[in-house]
């Protein structure tokens, strides 16, 4: 697909196969096939934001809306619906399906973390500290989902019942956004300190410096059988850091390519979603 304006942002891999990515910019959802085939389903406000984008329990796509701070769902089909969070300018970024058949998300400028359930009734759990700015958020190897606090250089859990911890990063101004679950610990990148860190989740942290401190990486995936994919935001390049923290980089084709989002296919092929407006995908 090649659409600059849109703003690929968010992709992942649908029940249907296909690759499902939110366009960030465009205020649309852009479906991929295997064989190179682009549906484009607008959403009813084109300011609306869809940032972050995961299948959810009910075989639909679920994702946030930053910008009108709602709650979307689209079918497989393309039907589209939104459901608004109950704080007025929460700014929904986050989002992932939790143990409990409910999806979980942050609230970055509400400093809180949301739980929708298929029906749409939101419920919110407010973080311990403000300005905290959460960010992205996965289930856990402990059943519970974790998440990134960006701005308190924190990693933060959240009970099924709600109830909050937070653990501090070794490193100052780390500024943590993506997280994984992979294997026995939660994997995740911190963009300002260009180091990947992983925690167990008894709060045991280990960071590894990225070779380009300045890469500034932004999501990361799991990578059956170990090792995580990430992306490098300011250096045009995806990267694979084993179990080990070994690093491997590959460069993207296109210049500036801004790469954000990333998830890997069911045949193992890994996605990443560009923001000057196309898709790129490595074989591993």
């Amino acid at each position: 697909m090649s659409d600059r304006g849109a703003g690929p942002y968010g992709i992942t891999a649908g029940p249907d196969g296909a690759l499902w990515l939110s366009l960030v910019h465009g205020g649309r959802i852009a479906r991929l096939t295997p064989s190179g085939d682009v549906t484009v389903h607008p959403l009813d406000s084109p300011d609306c934001g869809p940032s972050v984008i995961t299948p959810g329990p009910d075989g639909a796509l679920w994702f946030t809306r930053n910008r009108d701070h709602r709650i979307g769902r689209i079918t497989v089909d393309g039907a589209a619906s939104s459901f608004a969070t109950p704080t007025p300018g929460s700014g929904p970024f986050g989002i992932a399906p939790g143990a409990d058949g409910a999806l979980w998300f942050t609230e970055m400028t509400a400093d809180a973390i949301g739980r929708i359930a298929t029906d749409g009734s939101i419920e919110e759990f407010p973080l311990p500290v403000r300005g905290a700015f959460p960010s992205m958020i996965t289930l856990g190897p402990d059943r519970a989902m974790w998440f990134t606090a960006n701005q308190a250089d924190a990693i933060g859990r959240i009970s099924p019942e709600g109830i909050v911890t937070l653990h501090p990063l070794p490193t100052a101004k780390a500024g943590p956004v993506g997280i994984t679950a992979s294997g026995d610990a939660l994997w995740f990148v911190e963009i300002s300190a260009g180091q990947i860190g992983r925690i167990t989740p008894d709060g045991e942290i280990h960071e590894f410096p990225l070779p380009d401190r300045g890469a500034r990486p932004h999501a990361i995936v799991a990578a059956p059988p170990g090792g995580c994919w990430f992306t490098e935001w300011a250096t045009n390049r995806i990267a694979h850091i084993t179990p080990d923290g070994e690093f491997t980089h590959h460069d993207l084709p296109s210049p500036a390519s801004e790469p954000h989002g990333i998830t890997i296919a069911p045949n193992g092929v890994v996605w990443t979603a560009l923001e000057i407006g196309t898709v790129a995908h490595l074989h591993p």
